[in-house]
């Protein structure tokens, strides 16, 4: 498998440098210590068990595909391969030489493109598009255009460990989950409001030969904290940046296609344990007036709620709440960088993560008003309280395969949240599931997946809904089966099913309260192209 990132230069990189080899795809030698994303240090100590491609937002199928080829090119070079430039995984290959000319400048330049078709063939409603008509069921189409360049500071102009990168989206389509359903989360991760604007910049420097990386400007926090890297393959939001941080932040909070000015630390002393720690803008866009429906009506027609004042992507909010979020990683059982020639079983592998946020900014009471009278009964205008949070972990764990050296294997996840019910949606939800990769035989990088996933309107909704006399919601359901299949080495599709339980928690059909939204069935299909 060659994706945009193929065998790129593996031996002895820069702290940074790594980084800037594999997005090129370019074979070579460096000099100095290795330093991995987030999502190619977990794939490296699960034993490069996960998805070929992670389905969080366009960044990490970047990464992860960049992860792929590292794990491939270490791989080729144990066994003797030569160094050389191969650009087949791009379909606009070497780009007439530009990709090696560019790379030996220090200049990296990609384009990374997703797009998918659903169709929901039963419940849903026709509220979500604002006029309430029309069917729950139909088809929608969305899609995504990513660049991004990449400048090793090194090969620049000097500076050991540096790296700058700026990205931007073109988003466009329908969102189902805003015309046909009635979910506490869309369908799918990649599903935006349209726009063309600015998503990352940031520079990052690495300290003490790759163990001390620090990430400094306009970033997401989603392609690194809360990340279950098994439930990365299913396309259902929640087994992303799942429901918590999605419905109780401002606009979901730092995460895509929304980003914030941050600064992140990570430290690696060794295989086994990771600390990161974020402190960034909890309120990408800045807005505050009609961030949720508690304030009376809230962003409506999106449910992903990421109202934004500022399409182009440069407001760079920092006049908003901060978001202090932190994480602890433990590895069982890293596996060793190349499994082929491993004497010695390793044992299965496994990721286990602790983690947590705190919003110091100001949040819609569910129970009472200004005027400390019940706001279900009273109505009014939602009291303000101090602090939001969230605590959650992780644990992704393979639990079977037939050697050591074999592509297959069977891993699990469970990933759970858990926050206050007072001034929140959501306040506690859980995935899990089980993904077989390598299911058949030549089929080394296919991964089939069977995901559940459960949220639980909070306390204060359930009451306020209950003192207006509405119905009251309780737990929205999902399953999702996916299958995830390299077609080409440029080119991953993956059919998709979902079947989602009490939309909205079972709570009323905004175009019909007498009744909930019934039950939906969603039939997708997902392709990633790198060029």
């Amino acid at each position: 498998m060659e994706f945009l990132f193929p065998r790129a230069a593996r031996h002895g990189c820069t702290p940074i440098l790594l980084l800037a080899c594999g997005l090129i795809g370019i074979t070579g030698t460096c000099a100095h210590a290795q330093v991995q994303t987030q999502i190619a240090q977990d794939r490296a100590r699960l034993g490069n068990s996960t998805p070929l491609i992670q389905q969080i937002d366009p960044a990490t199928v970047r990464d992860s595909e960049r992860a792929q080829a590292d794990a491939e090119e270490k791989a080729a070079s144990a066994k003797g391969g030569d160094d050389r430039l191969d650009t087949s995984g791009n379909l606009l290959g070497n780009m007439w030489g530009a990709r090696s000319w560019l790379y030996r400048h220090g200049i990296i330049f990609d384009i990374q493109e997703v797009d998918e078709v659903w169709g929901n063939g039963t419940g849903g409603t026709p509220s979500t598009n604002g006029d309430g008509q029309g069917s729950g069921t139909g088809p929608a189409y969305d899609g995504v255009t990513m660049p991004t360049l990449t400048i090793d500071t090194e090969k620049l102009f000097g500076l050991e460990g540096g790296l700058f990168n700026v990205s931007a989206l073109q988003t466009r389509g329908r969102s189902i989950s805003q015309d046909h359903l009635n979910n506490f989360n869309p369908i799918s991760g990649f599903e935006a409001d349209r726009s063309t604007r600015l998503f990352e910049l940031w520079y990052q420097q690495s300290f003490l030969r790759g163990k001390l990386d620090v990430k400094i400007g306009q970033q997401d926090l989603d392609t690194e904290f809360l990340v279950s890297d098994y439930a990365s393959l299913y396309l259902n939001a929640n087994f992303g940046w799942p429901m918590g941080p999605s419905l109780n932040l401002y606009s979901g909070g730092p995460s895509w296609p929304l980003s914030s000015p941050a600064i992140r630390v990570r430290y690696r002393p060794g295989q086994k344990f990771t600390f990161m720690f974020a402190a960034a803008d909890d309120n990408p866009p800045g807005n505050r007036s009609n961030a949720f429906d508690i304030q009376g009506g809230g962003n409506t027609a999106d449910p992903t709620n990421q109202t934004t004042n500022d399409a182009s992507g440069t407001h760079f909010n920092m006049g908003t709440g901060a978001l202090l979020m932190t994480e602890l990683q433990y590895a069982l059982n890293p596996q060793p960088a190349d499994m082929s020639s491993t004497t010695k079983n390793p044992g299965l592998p496994g990721v286990y993560k602790l983690g947590g946020y705190y919003d110091t900014a100001r949040f819609p009471d569910y129970r009472y008003n200004t005027q400390g009278q019940s706001l279900g009964g009273a109505g009014g205008v939602p009291r303000w309280d101090r602090g939001n949070w969230l605590v959650y972990g992780i644990i992704d764990q393979m639990v079977w395969r037939p050697s050591p050296a074999s592509p297959r294997s069977l891993g699990v996840f469970v990933r759970a949240t858990g926050n206050g019910g007072d001034r929140n949606m959501i306040s506690f939800a859980i995935d899990a599931g089980l993904n077989l990769k390598a299911p058949f035989r030549g089929r080394d990088n296919d991964t089939i997946g069977l995901g559940w996933g459960i949220g639980r309107a909070s306390s204060g909704l359930r009451a306020y809904d209950r003192t207006r006399g509405a119905r009251v919601p309780g737990n929205e359901n999902h399953l999702e089966l996916t299958y995830q299949t390299q077609v080409t080495p440029w080119l991953v599709m993956q059919p998709d099913f979902q079947y989602v339980w009490h939309p909205a928690g079972g709570g009323a059909d905004p175009s019909f309260p007498h009744r909930r939204t019934g039950d939906e069935a969603i039939f997708g299909l997902h392709g990633s192209i790198t060029f």
